[in-house]
Formats: C-alpha cells, structure tokens, sequence
C-alpha cells in the first residue's frame, strides 16, 4: 500500500503545489513578500506556500484566527463588525488579510474565512467561502460556494486563496504591488 502523493490527497484542490511554486516565483521575482490570516484552511495556505522551495524569500508568516477573539485582537477585525455580520462575512475577509499584511509587515495579505460543515454557521449555508485580499492599495474579498465535505471545502477554499494571491502577483511590477512601495 503506497501513501498518497501531494497532489492525490483527498480533499486538496488538485493544483496546490503548482499554484503554491507560481506564487512563490512570482512574488520572488517582483521582491514581494506574503502573509496569511487563515480561519477556515487553518494554516493550509501557509503551509502548502512553506512546502514549496524558495518560500522563505516570500513568506513571512501568517495567523490562525479561528476564534473571533484572534479577529479582533490579533489582526484588528473591528468587533463591531464581527458582532453584525459574524466571521463568515467578505468584509471580515478583507480585514483579515490587512490585519495579516499589517501584523507581519508584508506587501500583500491573503486570508480565508467559511463554513466547511457539517452544520451552517453565522447564518451562512455550508460551502460559503470569502477569500480577502490586501495591499498598499486596499482590501477586498472574493466569495464563493463550494460543495462536498469538509476537507474538500477546506482544500477548494485554500486553491481558490492562492489562485487569488496569484492575480495580485500577477499585477505586480518591479517591486510594486498597488502602490505599496515606491
């Protein structure tokens, strides 16, 4: 019996080692440097960007928000907000990866915030996923819906947040991410 390969794991969006590499050549080449809030994939973001070599000149760290107390103390998610909308929210995304960028002193922030299951939380159906982005420029998120079981969501939420991490990368120019750095 042989153990699964990477990119054969259950749950694990097919492409997340190919991806990962991507962003970490991309963000490498441009002197970019990246920072994850992670809620719903738990660290999953940074660990697939840490499994890819050359991720130590592009990744600075990253936090595991699980807890809205994490949110709001750590990354600086009002809460306020959090209190209205619940963590499951695209504006509460987009809070977590500036919260990211700021904490760890990064160009760009990536977070993910969702409902992998059994059961809904804060009102929203299993499956919901935002994906926050920050840069010099601002913030913003990105929803999805997913389906299947919980690693599956997980797996989906973490390809969706590096696909993202890309497009921003992608935008980059010699050194600059939306205005981050002159």
């Amino acid at each position: 019996m042989s153990l699964p390969q990477h990119d054969q794991h259950p749950g694990h969006h097919p492409n997340l080692h190919r991806l990962s590499g991507e962003a970490v050549s991309r963000a490498a080449e441009h002197g970019l440097t990246v920072a994850t809030a992670e809620s719903l994939t738990a660290g999953m973001v940074a660990a697939v960007l840490a499994d890819t070599p050359g991720a130590s000149a592009m990744l600075q760290g990253g936090v595991i928000a699980y807890a809205n107390s994490v949110k709001a103390d750590v990354l600086g998610v009002s809460r306020d907000l959090l209190d209205a909308v619940g963590s499951v929210d695209g504006q509460v995304a987009a809070a977590m990866a500036a919260g990211a960028r700021t904490a760890c002193g990064a160009d760009v922030g990536v977070a993910t915030t969702g409902v992998a299951g059994p059961e809904p939380h804060d009102g929203k159906p299993v499956g919901t996923v935002y994906i926050g982005l920050a840069t010099g420029a601002g913030a913003t998120s990105f929803a999805y819906r997913f389906e299947g079981a919980r690693q599956e969501i997980r797996g989906l939420a973490c390809g969706a947040a590096l696909e993202r991490l890309l497009e921003v990368l992608g935008h980059a120019t010699a050194g600059k991410v939306a205005g981050n750095k002159s």
